[in-house]
């Protein structure tokens, strides 16, 4: 084959799923008309090439195929997403659908690039609006509306299922909504908890996420275990490189354990 033509520059025009595979392969055998079906039924928006790795022994070692099957997708001549072994149909779909090109996800980078540190939301606004469908940009304005407008952040999330590949950023965000609509009482634990909902609501993030910690030290179980949860959603929502997670996290779990 001519892997060049086929692949590297046809992903230039459209986004390519490779399959490698080999005919002994018995869960190649079971994946192969899954995801054979899938590139029929979605023709219109990537191409599949199926490599066999016994008559294809240098690609299957210059991509370092170690297991097979193996799917990898190219796009612009370089690899963007791959999984190994005969996953189901549902869990391809879900990698499909988080993984291909999007012109839309590239305008949803470019508008959170642009979103104002102050709270204007606008354009993000106006995007969802125009696309209802896409969960990637209803989980960026859930995200951001979490502190100052919680029941609207939960209204944005509803789409969002269990197995989703957003499910756990989407519970993170509604866990963040339901701290901020908790209504603390006067125990120690609930006063910190009120802190928070304080330092949050005027973006002060490092001294909420310490009054959160604060109130899982004092009864980590208040209100259906919420400072433990709470926390934990901060930490998921800012990633693991986020410098409040790095300086916190830690502390966190020394409180916790």
């Amino acid at each position: 084959m001519n892997f060049q033509a086929e692949v590297i520059e046809k992903s230039h025009e459209m986004p390519v799923v490779v399959d490698f595979w080999a005919s002994w392969c018995g869960p190649c055998r079971v994946l192969g008309p899954t995801i054979e079906a899938l590139a029929e039924e979605q023709s219109d928006r990537w191409t599949l090439v199926k490599v066999n790795t016994e008559e294809e022994q240098a690609l299957a070692s210059e991509y370092q195929i170690r297991s097979i099957p193996n799917v990898k997708m190219f796009h612009k001549g370089r690899v963007i997403a791959e999984f190994a072994g005969a996953l189901p149909r549902t869990q391809i779909e879900n990698w499909l659908a988080n993984n291909l090109p999007d012109g839309r996800k590239e305008t949803l980078d470019l508008i959170l690039e642009r979103l104002d540190g102050d709270g204007d939301l606008s354009e993000l606004e106006a995007f969802v609006a125009q696309y209802p469908d896409m969960k990637d940009a209803r989980l960026a304005l859930a995200m951001a509306l979490a502190v100052s407008a919680p029941d609207r952040a939960e209204s944005l999330l509803q789409p969002i299922k269990a197995g989703d590949p957003a499910s756990e950023q989407a519970e993170a965000v509604r866990t963040i909504a339901e701290l901020m609509k908790h209504e603390a009482d006067n125990s120690g634990p609930g006063q910190a908890i009120a802190k928070a909902q304080a330092a949050l609501k005027q973006r002060d993030w490092e001294n909420g996420i310490k009054a959160i910690i604060e109130a899982a030290g004092k009864d980590k179980s208040y209100a259906k275990d919420l400072p433990r949860r709470a926390a934990i959603a901060c930490f998921h929502a800012w990633g693991s490189d986020h410098p409040l997670t790095k300086t916190y996290r830690r502390q966190f779990d020394m409180v916790l354990y």
